[in-house]
């Protein structure tokens, strides 16, 4: 059987900030894929992004954040950046939760402090630097910065402040900062021609990328603002949103957010579902109260069927493929509305597992809090 081609997964939920690939798993899936390596890079829960060979993720040890450059094929350590960042464990492990983004050459990455940097991709060097909270005076959300950063044009856009920050690519130098109020622990996603999606501390809004203006604001406000699990935009002026209180259907084909429908017994507390046709496939609970894997109908937000037994993992998909990783264990099934349909289920490690897994290149990456990697192999080499 030939090798499918594999395809990058450069950024945080992956090419289209969806958390969904074009690689085409194998049909005839082993009954435990082959792990290709395992590498320790501190504790965190950022995942990771992968161009080409190299694999980047961050990690922390000893009050210290690591910028991670591994070999995609035998997880060599190609370059680390080095600096000082605290732990910071509040009721959890602590340790970076913002995935670096790849592009055009460059790193990108943001520590939970606010230290924005962009690397080399090639050697690690660094190009430029920024302390968002020494410099410019932002305010911390309860757990410190989570979100990823966001390329667009000539900016990169970081989950900073209450409608996010804009960062020039060539120097760092700040293109709009329009408050310094705290954030949400999102990640800005695309939604249509200038205006993208923002889940903030106490809101979902449309952001202006040009200024950093807000078109709009949805109030959504939750226990402790913790607003974390990324908005999916389905591509027809009409969005899907959740937290700990519920997910609604969002529709702004008039300019402003009407509800379609809302669902209180949906709740993505930190990793977003995937859309695939009609159809959302999510882990609903939180971190202190039952989970289950969830099929619901996008049209009605009608649950379709659930399985129980879950944790606080991610789930990502491959054309028509789910892929989760909770509890150290990869699940691995097809993406149907009529019943679970399990492909695969290999326990891949031990230990507390909140980190999405990526799909990239016929490889599976997962990871833990303590900071364990893993890389599965996809294909029969």
């Amino acid at each position: 059987m030939p090798i499918a081609k594999g395809v990058d997964w450069a950024n945080w939920r992956g090419p289209k900030y969806d958390g969904i690939s074009t690689e085409k798993l194998p049909s005839d899936l082993p009954k435990s894929l082959p792990v290709v390596w395992t590498s320790e890079v501190g504790i965190g829960f950022c995942t990771v992004s992968v161009q080409g060979g190299r694999v980047l993720t961050m990690g922390n040890a000893k009050g210290k954040d690591t910028v991670w450059c591994l070999n995609a094929t035998d997880g060599r350590v190609l370059w680390k950046h080095t600096y000082d960042c605290p732990l910071d464990p509040l009721y959890y492990e602590g340790g970076p939760g913002s995935t670096p983004a790849i592009f055009d050459g460059s790193v990108y990455t943001l520590s939970k402090k606010g230290h924005a940097f962009r690397l080399d991709l090639e050697t690690g060097k660094v190009i430029w630097d920024r302390d968002l909270i020494k410099q410019h005076g932002f305010k911390l959300p309860e757990w410190s910065f989570a979100g990823s950063p966001f390329i667009y044009r000539d900016s990169v856009i970081l989950s900073v402040g209450r409608q996010g920050v804009a960062l020039s690519l060539k120097d760092g130098a700040p293109q709009w900062m329009p408050s310094k109020e705290t954030s949400g622990y999102a990640t800005m996603v695309p939604f249509r021609d200038d205006e993208h999606l923002y889940f903030s501390a106490k809101s979902l809004m449309g952001i202006s990328l040009k200024n950093g203006a807000a078109k709009w604001a949805y109030p959504w406000k939750t226990s402790r603002d913790v607003n974390a699990a990324d908005p999916v935009s389905l591509g027809n002026h009409q969005l899907l949103v959740s937290s700990s209180i519920g997910t609604t259907l969002l529709d702004l084909s008039s300019g402003k957010p009407i509800e379609k429908w809302k669902q209180r017994n949906l709740k993505w507390y930190f990793n977003s579902g995937v859309v695939i046709g009609e159809h959302v496939y999510s882990i609903h609970g939180t971190t202190h109260r039952p989970t289950e894997l969830v099929c619901t109908e996008l049209k009605t937000g009608k649950t379709l069927w659930s399985e129980e037994q879950y944790g606080s993992g991610g789930l990502i998909a491959a054309r028509n493929d789910v892929i989760v990783f909770d509890k150290g264990t990869l699940t691995i099934f097809e993406a149907s509305s009529k019943k679970f349909i399990l492909r695969l289920r290999q326990k891949v490690m031990k230990g507390k597992c909140w980190t999405s897994p990526v799909i990239a290149n016929n490889r599976i990456y997962c990871r833990n809090a303590t900071g364990t990697l893993t890389c599965l192999n996809l294909t029969r080499e």
